[in-house]
């Protein structure tokens, strides 16, 4: 058994979304959180740029002894995770976008993916997407300015419809029947979206997933907190707080500044 916290960082308030999954799933689980929002969006950032920023974060953890580091960022995962792992002792959970379940379960062969440009451009999101959907027609699209708008806050602003509809515009005339949503903000996009996809476009990401896969590592490596206590969970942010604050609905939760 291990008291000592999972770790997790994303460029910014997206990958709560990915907390909030782990949370649910393990509610003993001591966790810290870093909102990289100073730095946000990554996925217009280079390889070198986003390495970086990955590195950065992993040590912030590591010098607060986590665990287990959770890259809580689709970007962050495709561009820096193969170098953490051989560089760190601790295990890592990366995020994919969902192109597997999507491709199993799609009807028309025709799939959607929304990400950030990092995501989409990198060779683990081409080398997924060659293994897993053979015969599926996949509609690609960068989701340029939505992150910095759900940083804002505006999720539900005239400006994030405008673009989810010249996104969205193309894969709907396609006839996609999965929207593969491949970053961790795109989640909160989520109630916009059904309002604006055909019934039968049925939305995936991979918190879900995540969390399951978090839990499987903890079990094999012996480190799952048992104790029935009130966890420590620590959110910290370089950015706005307010907005960080607006995503987490746990009283227990602790948020606070931090300079990195």
């Amino acid at each position: 058994m291990s008291k000592q916290p999972i770790g997790m960082f994303d460029s910014g308030v997206g990958g709560t979304s990915i907390w909030k999954e782990i949370h649910e799933l393990l509610p003993n689980e001591n966790t810290i959180y870093l909102a990289d929002s100073k730095n946000a969006p990554y996925g217009i950032k280079s390889k070198n740029d986003i390495l970086k920023l990955s590195v950065k974060n992993t040590e912030i953890l590591l010098d607060r002894n986590c665990k287990i580091i959770v890259v809580a960022c689709n970007t962050a995962t495709t561009n820096a995770i193969n170098y953490l792992r051989a560089n760190y002792d601790v295990p890592f959970i990366g995020i994919e976008p969902a192109i597997k379940p999507a491709a199993l379960r799609s009807t028309s062969k025709t799939v959607g993916i929304l990400a950030t440009k990092g995501t989409l451009s990198s060779s683990l999101f081409h080398s997924t997407a060659e293994n897993h959907a053979s015969g599926i027609k996949i509609i690609e699209r960068v989701g340029t300015g939505l992150v910095r708008l759900i940083e804002s806050g505006k999720v539900r602003s005239i400006e994030t419809k405008t673009l989810l509809e010249e996104y969205l515009e193309p894969m709907i005339s396609a006839g996609i029947d999965y929207l593969v949503l491949g970053c961790t903000h795109y989640p909160y996009l989520i109630p916009v979206l059904k309002e604006m996809l055909p019934e039968h476009v049925k939305i995936i990401d991979s918190g879900e997933a995540v969390a399951l896969q978090t839990k499987a590592i903890l079990e094999n490596n012996k480190l799952l907190n048992l104790s029935k206590y009130n966890p420590d969970l620590q959110f910290y942010s370089n950015s706005n707080l307010s907005v960080l604050r607006s995503f987490i609905d746990d009283e227990n939760a602790k948020i606070s500044s931090l300079e990195f």
